[in-house]
């Protein structure tokens, strides 16, 4: 049996490189970690996973096909956990860039707890996930099995 205990890396596949950095490290609090542009490979570092941008046009990307567009993305979605979680303060900082974001609640790794849902500038769905919600007094643990 494998364990796997966390998220590593998630690759994308990119068209505009600059504006997708610019998204994760200024909206979403990237920093950049690793560039490597004889292969094309940009990596940001988001808490302890790590995030590779590589551009379509690049020598790994050129691997990938058709760059995402309208008819496709690259992923369905990516989901970050966010701790501290302060859901009005997400998305008050979302604001300030132009992404509407609300609360829903979603099943996660830990449990239902609070998501809120932005696309990113190349339309790749993002998912900002916090903390299970508090146990509710006689209301069971959905199974994990």
């Amino acid at each position: 049996m494998i364990n796997i205990t966390a998220i590593d890396h998630v690759v994308l596949r990119v068209v505009d490189l600059d504006m997708m950095t610019h998204f994760y490290v200024d909206v979403l609090g990237a920093r950049r970690e690793l560039d490597q542009p004889e292969s094309g490979l940009y990596q940001l570092r988001l808490g302890g996973a790590l995030l590779d941008l590589v551009p379509v046009d690049g020598p790994i990307g050129r691997e990938g096909g058709a760059p995402p567009g309208r008819e496709g993305r690259n992923v369905d979605h990516i989901c970050f956990r966010v701790l501290p979680w302060d859901a009005a303060r997400v998305i008050s900082h979302l604001d300030r860039f132009g992404l509407r974001g609300e609360v829903v609640s979603r099943y996660g790794a830990e449990g239902q707890g609070p998501s809120i849902y932005i696309d990113d500038p190349e339309g790749n769905r993002i998912e900002l996930k916090g903390p299970p919600w508090a146990p509710q007094p006689g209301r069971s643990a959905p199974s994990r099995t």
